[in-house]
């Protein structure tokens, strides 16, 4: 791939989780942004124990060449909490924007389930067509307060959301419009479609507006326990559903060769939450680190 083009970063989520705190509870700011760049990242997305002041933050960055590329944004559209959400947004772009990042992905949380109890793969829940229209309405508008800052705002596909499967992501992005983009999320489309191939046509399909990408492995092995035992989607993510690349099922070759030959030009950001006493976070840093300097030349 392009190095003038891509740039590799990496979440502080498999350092510590912001839907389970205990889990990295240990692990400190600094810990995790040095163990970034000892790795050879780049850039970082924003976790709870940033600092959300950029006069704060921004230098314990630059001091490790590490910049701040995205940070996940909750919407309510779908629930009719325009007003809040637009609201919130506009103190998130503005954050994102003196940090100096360019997307802001966000994720439509309306009737989620994936903080709760219930079975991911079981009970999923899904939008009526007049909660579609909600939404589409509501990411157009954030698409618009985006581009005010010269930012542009994408869709993050996630399981137990109502916008995880592929016709669920091909409806969300016929509706809506083309200056809202997708973050293609290489976990949540395998572990939703429950194939590679499957996997790869939802990044064939929407190439030309995916301008955020998110690399996650998954086990296939966990991911037959979650649905034999009917389990949340935390409860996976604590057993181990996701991983790094080159530690799980999917084959990487074909979504960076995607990727680069649609000139692909943003961040590639590795993304796989695991419990850190399991999975120690520095080792898998440095492990997915290796694997795409391999396969993807970066």
């Amino acid at each position: 791939m392009n190095k003038d083009h891509v740039k590799l970063a990496i979440a502080p989520i498999g350092w510590t989780n912001d839907d389970m705190p205990e889990l990295g509870g240990e692990n400190t700011f600094q810990q995790i942004v040095s163990e970034m760049a000892l790795a050879g990242f780049t850039g970082s997305e924003v976790g709870s124990k940033y600092p959300r002041d950029p006069a704060v933050l921004k230098p314990m960055l630059e001091i490790r060449g590490i910049e701040i590329c995205n940070a996940w944004f909750s919407t309510f559209f779908a629930d009719g909490e325009r007003a809040k959400t637009i609201d919130e947004f506009i103190n998130h772009r503005d954050f994102l924007h003196a940090m100096g990042a360019k997307v802001i992905g966000c994720s439509e949380q309306s009737k989620s389930i994936q903080c709760t109890t219930l079975g991911v793969l079981e009970e999923k829940p899904t939008f009526t067509d007049a909660q579609w229209q909600l939404t589409a309405q509501g990411y157009n508008e954030l698409a618009a307060l985006a581009a005010e800052k010269g930012m542009q705002v994408c869709l993050h596909h996630h399981m137990g959301t109502a916008i995880q499967t592929a016709e669920e992501i091909d409806r969300f992005m016929a509706i809506t419009n083309d200056n809202v983009f997708l973050l293609f999320d290489t976990g949540h489309a395998y572990y939703s479609e429950g194939s590679q191939e499957k996997m790869l046509a939802i990044l064939k399909k929407h190439l030309p507006r995916i301008n955020h990408v998110h690399l996650k492995d998954v086990r296939d092995d966990v991911v037959s326990q979650v649905r034999s035992q009917k389990l949340s989607f935390l409860d996976g993510v604590r057993k181990g559903t996701f991983t790094v690349p080159g530690d799980g099922v999917i084959d990487f070759m074909p979504v960076f060769t995607l990727l680069d030959e649609a000139g692909y030009k943003g961040w590639m950001v590795v993304e796989a939450e695991q419990d850190p006493a399991i999975a120690n976070p520095f080792e898998y840093a440095v492990k997915a680190r290796k694997y795409i300097r391999e396969h993807a030349g970066l």
